[in-house]
């Protein structure tokens, strides 16, 4: 195999995906896939993808195609790992959006599927193959920060629970999912990925059932009608090494919007975005130093699409397996149970 074929499921993160494929000099888009033809096409005009490329409408009939050596999953939570399993059943390749599942037991189920398979298994997340983030973790790995006792994470959105599809709101969907996974997997990762063994957190819907808090400000009641999702959730993780993680996801709230992730260290610390900022004690004296990185969206999408890539073709190890997405996924749920509950819950403990 000298390129790989790849398939897109899903139009809407999809289209970022594909446009990191594009780039990708050993990746060819195939096939699309999308419940509704009309986005397929618009897609297709857009991006410009050559033909010839191939539109199902049925992921399961797209999975049978043997020209399709690999497969994006971009759609709602709730479908990821049936669309994943099929993919894998028929031993092809996965990458998979953020999060893994919208639940524990399918995700579970997908791993196990996808390592007995032997196929290369992958999460894609912008936030964990940013510059600002790979700069963190590689100097967190080289031991440039000590021990890495403390992190904090959060996404703040004043207005922005997504109205384009219902599954954001419905059950197995919510802001943590969506944006908190983000901030919860790129911390985790930059501090060492440690077991988690337990959490304890408070989470509810203050905006979205009332059809506020929606993106540009537009009241939707009748997607408040049938809210049944977090729309924010605030919590900390204790891990076994003693570090500990405070995460912070909110879709709407009466405060500006921010994205940012702060990592303590004993020998070294840092704020990673807007600008990343390492801070030290250099000759007893503090030294900030910042850096100043280009927001490049489209060049993360292609690293990531470049890295399966060369997972599959070069037997590059993979720096984002499904594995990791799991474990990711136990942690938010633990945070979503002790709200439920109103105590702290072990993870990982069943």
């Amino acid at each position: 195999m000298d390129e790989v074929r790849v398939a897109i499921v899903g139009m809407g993160i999809g289209r970022a995906n594909a446009r990191g494929f594009l780039k990708t000099p050993r990746a060819r888009i195939v096939a699309l896939c999308d419940i509704a033809e009309e986005r397929m096409h618009r897609l297709a005009k857009e991006l410009e993808i050559p033909e010839p490329l191939t539109l199902y409408t049925d992921y399961r009939e797209m999975c049978r195609d043997r020209e399709i050596d690999a497969v994006f999953v971009g759609t709602p939570n709730q479908l990821h790992v049936p669309v994943a399993l099929e993919a894998v059943k028929h031993d092809k390749h996965v990458l998979v959006t953020k999060p893994l599942a919208d639940a524990v037991g399918p995700a579970r189920e997908l791993v196990a599927a996808a390592e007995a398979a032997g196929v290369v298994n992958m999460m894609s997340l912008s936030t964990r193959f940013s510059r600002e983030t790979q700069i963190v973790g590689d100097m967190v790995a080289k031991g440039e920060f000590g021990e890495v006792y403390y992190g904090r994470a959060r996404s703040v959105r004043r207005s922005g629970i997504p109205s384009w599809s219902p599954g954001f709101v419905q059950k197995g969907g919510g802001a943590f999912r969506d944006m908190g996974v983000h901030a919860l997997d790129a911390a985790w990762w930059m501090m060492g990925m440690p077991r988690p063994v337990s959490a304890t957190a408070v989470a509810g819907a203050k905006f979205g059932p009332r059809g506020l808090g929606f993106w540009d400000f537009k009241p939707q009641p009748e997607l408040g009608n049938q809210y049944a999702a977090d729309d924010y959730a605030g919590g900390f993780i204790r891990f076994a090494n003693g570090a500990g993680l405070q995460v912070e996801s909110f879709w709407a709230s009466h405060h500006p919007e921010d994205f940012q992730i702060e990592i303590f260290g004993t020998e070294a610390g840092a704020r990673c975005f807007n600008p990343l900022t390492i801070y030290r004690t250099v000759a007893g004296t503090p030294v900030d130093s910042a850096f100043t990185i280009a927001k490049d969206w489209e060049g993360v999408w292609v690293t990531i699409a470049t890295h399966f890539v060369e997972s599959i073709l070069d037997g590059t190890e993979c720096q984002a397996p499904l594995r990791h997405g799991l474990i990711v996924q136990e942690m938010m749920e633990a945070v979503l149970e002790s709200a439920e509950l109103g105590r702290e819950v072990e993870i990982g403990s069943d």
